[in-house]
């Protein structure tokens, strides 16, 4: 993993060395948020299925199947964000964290905000495209 200059100077120091694996709109979650990403996607998904299930018992007409959106949608931004080892609110809040959750650095430079914001969006715009195919494929599948 590479690191611009401006990435190394403005990264808050402190005695945890892992706070290095900051890189400005490419990674700014450890090991411990990841976890969480991914334990959030998880839970989407059962929502997911959940939701699917009930929709196919309740024989639900095509437009109601269009609620399978939401758990959809926590789904894929979980999945995205721990795929991309990116917090997309942490990238809007100019904040990362590569220690225990909930332990915060804030972003320094405004070059390096401007490039987590970035791609903070382009998550939140890969998460709503996953989760628009998956409630595509629920209302289309003859439940």
């Amino acid at each position: 993993m590479t690191t611009t200059k401006s990435s190394k100077m403005n990264m808050k120091m402190s005695n945890n060395s892992s706070d290095s694996s900051y890189v400005a709109g490419a990674c700014n979650i450890g090991p411990s948020e990841i976890k969480r990403r991914q334990t959030v996607a998880a839970l989407g998904f059962v929502l997911t299925i959940a939701t699917v299930i009930l929709l196919a018992h309740g024989h639900a007409t095509r437009i109601s199947r269009l609620s399978a959106f939401i758990p959809a949608m926590i789904f894929s931004v979980g999945w995205v964000q721990s795929r991309r080892k990116f917090c997309l609110a942490f990238g809007l809040m100019g904040t990362f964290n590569f220690g225990k959750a909930g332990q915060l650095s804030k972003v320094q430079s405004p070059e390096d905000l401007a490039a987590d914001r970035a791609t903070a969006l382009s998550i939140l715009g890969q998460a709503f495209i996953v989760a628009l195919a998956i409630t595509a494929l629920i209302v289309l599948l003859p439940l």
